[in-house]
């Protein structure tokens, strides 16, 4: 099992977004793959903010998770936030979404970020088990979602 950033292993991006395209294009009205493949494209750079990491088990690669500067446009005021954790249905229940989640918060600990955001429809439990409080429950893009917090602070 390893956690690398994106940016070692971009070869990866086509599949990554195909994944995420098919998990969360309702919440991204007038979204494609073409541009969720162009947006991660962006995530390649040197900068923590934003960067996509990746799990493999074996060599496969069966997840990931992103640290963006804004995942709501509801929520400008909100900054960096948790974003794109996602695994493959044939490894989940294995607590590799844990890991990715544990990933971004020390990277971002460790980069001087006091505290990240997240929103979720249908997660809130999973995240609030790795350390997030909740911090509101409201309608985004006609969906009901839990937006949450974790400080950073040791």
């Amino acid at each position: 099992m390893s956690i690398v950033n994106l940016s070692v292993e971009p070869d990866h991006i086509p599949t990554l977004a195909d994944w995420h395209h098919n998990e969360w294009a309702y919440l991204n009205p007038g979204g494609s793959l073409q541009k969720r493949i162009a947006k991660m494209q962006g995530y390649l750079g040197s900068e923590l903010v934003p960067s996509t990491f990746i799990y493999k088990q074996d060599g496969v690669l069966a997840g990931s998770a992103a640290i963006v500067v804004s995942d709501m446009d509801s929520r400008p005021e909100l900054t960096p936030w948790l974003a794109s954790v996602f695994v493959a249905p044939e490894f989940r229940r294995q607590g590799i979404g844990s890991r990715l989640v544990e990933q971004v918060m020390t990277q971002a600990r460790q980069a001087g970020i006091d505290r990240l955001y997240l929103f979720t429809p249908d997660r809130a439990d999973f995240y609030q088990k790795l350390g997030w409080t909740p911090m509101a429950e409201e309608m985004y893009r006609g969906h009901s979602v839990t937006v949450m917090q974790v400080s950073l602070h040791e």
